[in-house]
């Protein structure tokens, strides 16, 4: 268990997830994930574990040169200036996103892969928004931005995942696993904001 501050994974303080493992393994096969997928994710999790502060900089860059995104990490939700956002909470949040990486890549996603998922999502939605912080910011992420996301995450690896020396085929392998995998897991964070009955 990491000491990283406000990472639950495994923990008894995570609630289970309300999406089965039986419907899990039907959104996997809606985007085509399969065993050799996670073979090269768990590839890609090796060629990116010494780059997480790297590509941790090029996302937080991209949040930092967008105030509707640096937004959901300011005090205001009148004020958005970089300034004025909370450093203490997005450096919390940032250290958490690079264990997301390993986690993304080399855990099985088994059950407790699935709770924290869930976990996660509710960090996002005003259901739990702020509270493994104690930070003072705006309610909730929108659902529009956890969407349109899946995008520049997935867009941005490409270099990370070419940096090692592997072959143009295994660097597009990689690169398709992990949009799969970022596809479901966003899917998954997406679960609070959906009415009861319509997820």
């Amino acid at each position: 268990m990491s000491d990283m501050a406000g990472y639950t994974y495994g923990t008894t303080a995570i609630a289970p997830s309300p999406v089965s493992l039986a419907d899990f393994e039907k959104l996997k096969a809606t985007v085509l994930f399969t065993d050799e997928d996670a073979r090269y994710l768990h590839i890609a999790g090796d060629v990116l574990a010494d780059q997480a502060d790297e590509i941790l900089d090029v996302w937080y860059g991209f949040v930092g040169a967008h105030p509707h995104l640096l937004y959901y990490f300011i005090t205001s939700p009148i004020d958005n200036r970089q300034e004025n956002a909370l450093t203490d909470y997005l450096g919390a949040v940032q250290q958490r996103f690079g264990q997301w990486i390993h986690d993304l890549c080399q855990r099985p996603y088994d059950q407790t892969w699935l709770d924290y998922q869930h976990e996660i999502a509710l960090r996002h939605h005003r259901a739990k928004k702020n509270q493994t912080d104690g930070a003072d910011s705006v309610p909730i992420i929108y659902f529009r931005y956890m969407v349109a996301f899946i995008y520049p995450i997935t867009a941005t690896i490409r270099p990370f995942l070419d940096a090692k020396g592997h072959s143009a085929e295994e660097v597009e392998k990689m690169h398709q696993a992990w949009f799969k995998a970022v596809t479901l897991t966003v899917i998954l964070w997406c679960h609070p904001y959906i009415q009861d009955g319509d997820f």
